[in-house]
């Protein structure tokens, strides 16, 4: 059946020069005259000096900062496994292995190594899923709303971050003693008070960072969902949370291991061993003078970097996706 559509031939003659020139082209490298494709002949290789020039320093330069930032961790690693229990008889990584100081953990009556390590992970979790959703919330106040004194709270909330929770200790500390007296639950002593200081201190500086990001989301969408009768809150629930993932996960992230390392405030408020965290609860292993076992100190390290390591590794693809989304919006 003939074409008889305009240009037909032309296309057709076209299409098969285009072919012979793909089969002359194939046949040549096939012969030999392509290096380093599949059938031909190898592509020599640079000689050393040009190698180490263009591209070698970088892997020496890479092996270097990994041993670097490997060693420390194969040293408390062998420090944990010295029966031991000090830091000097480590020189020697994994010259002698022993399990005591891991069975230690969980068997002295005096350290609650359970209770701390699940003190730990609730009060990060809860820590960082407020600072996550009021941050949220915050920034999304600031980017899509226009109300008096919207300047002046961004420039408040960045200037307040610039001094340390730590000079505020002892107003914390009398504020709590004051708010027990009243309501126990919250007060000295307990955990949700903790968590409050932690979200009240957390709130600026991811507000912040959360409103760079938010910036980056074209209000247009948020036009568009209007239109269709959609509120702030729908819009910020079903919509606006879904597009800043990324940066949500690295708020989380930052805010669980800053509350889990966290020993100033936790050592202060929290009195009972039994309500105390990692950070506090570890620190009793080493700080008494006459018996300081860095050896179940450093078993106790290792295990507690299990919680923000595994909560990286659920969390990097969100990160990840953050790095490279957050800088074409």
């Amino acid at each position: 059946m003939s074409d008889f559509r305009p240009g037909a031939p032309a296309a057709k003659g076209l299409l098969d020069k285009v072919a012979d020139e793909d089969t002359d082209i194939t046949s040549s490298r096939r012969g030999g005259g392509g290096a380093g494709i599949p059938g031909g002949a190898p592509a020599p290789r640079r000689p050393f000096r040009r190698y180490f020039r263009e591209t070698g320093w970088r892997h020496l330069i890479g092996i270097v900062v990994g041993i670097f930032a490997i060693f420390p961790l194969l040293y408390v690693l062998s420090a944990s496994f010295n029966p031991n229990g000090t830091l000097l008889t480590a020189n020697g990584l994994f010259q002698r292995v022993s399990f005591d100081s891991y069975v230690s953990l969980f068997t002295s009556a005096q350290h609650p190594y359970g209770a701390w390590f699940l003190n730990t992970l609730i009060i990060g979790l809860i820590t960082a899923a407020g600072t996550v959703f009021l941050g949220a919330l915050a920034a999304y106040s600031f980017s899509r709303m226009r109300f008096t004194g919207r300047r002046f709270g961004l420039t408040t909330l960045l200037v307040v971050q610039m001094f340390p929770q730590l000079l505020a200790v002892v107003a914390i500390f009398l504020l709590m003693v004051a708010i027990g007296d009243i309501f126990p639950a919250i007060g000295l002593n307990s955990q949700i008070g903790l968590i409050m200081v932690y979200l009240g201190g957390a709130l600026g500086v991811n507000t912040y960072l959360m409103y760079g990001f938010f910036n980056t989301v074209p209000s247009s969408i948020d036009e568009a969902a209007k239109i269709d009768g959609a509120g702030h809150a729908r819009i910020f629930f079903t919509i606006i949370l879904r597009l800043v993932a990324p940066i949500l996960a690295v708020v989380g992230l930052l805010s669980f291991i800053g509350t889990s390392s966290e020993f100033v405030l936790a050592s202060v408020i929290l009195i009972d061993p039994d309500k105390q965290t990692l950070a506090v609860g570890l620190y009793k292993f080493i700080s008494d003078e006459f018996s300081k076992n860095w050896s179940v100190f450093a078993a106790g390290a290792v295990l507690a970097a299990i919680l923000p390591v595994a909560l990286f590794l659920s969390l990097q693809r969100y990160i990840v996706g953050g790095l490279t989304a957050g800088s074409v919006k």
